[in-house]
């Protein structure tokens, strides 16, 4: 379908930008573009009870904001949520964490824990924010019974680079532990160290997008990857990128793509590889919206049938079996 009226209205913001190196290499350049992902709903996300805490992790401790169900109890669901930010931005303030959190709590009754792990800037890069996202996974399956969590309830997800972080720390978990979360939500995620080609369908929608989503012809576009994993991607394993990963045994996943998204392509092939591994895989596109809509209002109405869903997977009201 067309690109959502609300969201095109805004592609004057990204004016004078030319390419996401450019963007996000910048400290204007990444305003400019969280300016364009974010804007202020009519109707605000839901009041929950929220606190902030930290999960012991080998790097140091792990901020964790925890956003509780009106009403208190015990034997929840729970959602462990990432925030992306091309793994060098973003915090639990922005909307993609905040609103997100509070609109899957208001939506599931559930437990939802936003991690706020280190971005691969000065010097960081991978292992480190997936050590931070482990920890945090960890701490939560530890401490169910204090969180008031039903143990076998626990979903794991996040979105772009977090959606990346939040595979790669099942896939750790389930080797290094043999723990899995009771689902997966993988939303807009990249998956692989080189997005796989973009199909004549994606390709056609990337064309009707400003030039800054389209590199120019001979500019590679894994540079986010390559400051991630701070070297070459031939370095990535399959906890850095998790379409590397042995797929086998995961579980349940529900891969969440926008239409008009370059990494459409990656989530598309993970969902694939997923189902050829025998995981219990189901993928939704999104229609008339771009990567990162998560950043934009509950009331627009694509944005708001995501959370639905991501929500419904949560409580379980989702049927996704183990193949």
């Amino acid at each position: 379908m067309p690109i959502h009226p609300d969201i095109a209205a805004r592609f004057p913001l990204l004016d004078g930008l030319t390419s996401l190196r450019e963007a996000y290499g910048t400290p204007d350049g990444l305003a400019r573009i969280r300016r364009y992902e974010s804007w202020e709903p009519a109707v605000p996300p839901p009041v929950v009870p929220t606190r902030d805490d930290a999960a012991p992790g080998p790097h140091g401790p792990v901020p964790v904001r925890i956003y509780e169900p009106a009403g208190g109890g015990v034997d929840r669901p729970c959602l462990v949520w990432a925030h992306g930010g091309g793994f060098l931005g973003g915090d639990l303030d922005m909307h993609e964490a905040d609103w997100t959190a509070r609109e899957v709590c208001a939506r599931a009754g559930a437990v939802v824990v936003s991690v706020d792990y280190r971005l691969a800037v000065d010097g960081v890069c991978y292992p480190v924010p997936h050590d931070d996202t482990v920890a945090a996974v960890s701490w939560v399956r530890d401490n169910a019974g204090a969180l008031g969590i039903d143990a076998s309830r626990i979903a794991v997800g996040g979105a772009s680079a977090g959606a990346n972080l939040t595979a790669g720390a099942v896939l750790k978990l389930r080797d290094r532990d043999g723990w899995l979360p009771s689902a997966m939500v993988f939303v807009y995620g990249v998956a692989h160290p080189v997005v796989p080609p973009a199909s004549p369908a994606l390709a056609a929608a990337l064309a009707e997008l400003p030039v800054l989503f389209s590199p120019p012809a001979g500019e590679r576009d894994d540079f986010l990857t390559i400051n991630y994993l701070g070297g070459p991607i031939s370095s990535a394993d399959g906890y850095a990128m998790p379409a590397l990963g042995v797929l086998e045994g995961l579980c349940p996943t529900v891969v969440i793509n926008a239409e008009y998204d370059r990494l459409r392509a990656s989530g598309e092939a993970f969902a694939a590889a997923l189902a050829l591994a025998g995981v219990g895989v189901r993928q939704v596109l999104v229609p008339g919206v771009l990567h990162a809509f998560l950043n934009q209002p509950a009331e627009l109405e694509p944005v708001g049938r995501g959370l639905d869903l991501i929500a419904e997977v949560v409580a379980g009201e989702r049927a996704l079996v183990r193949a």
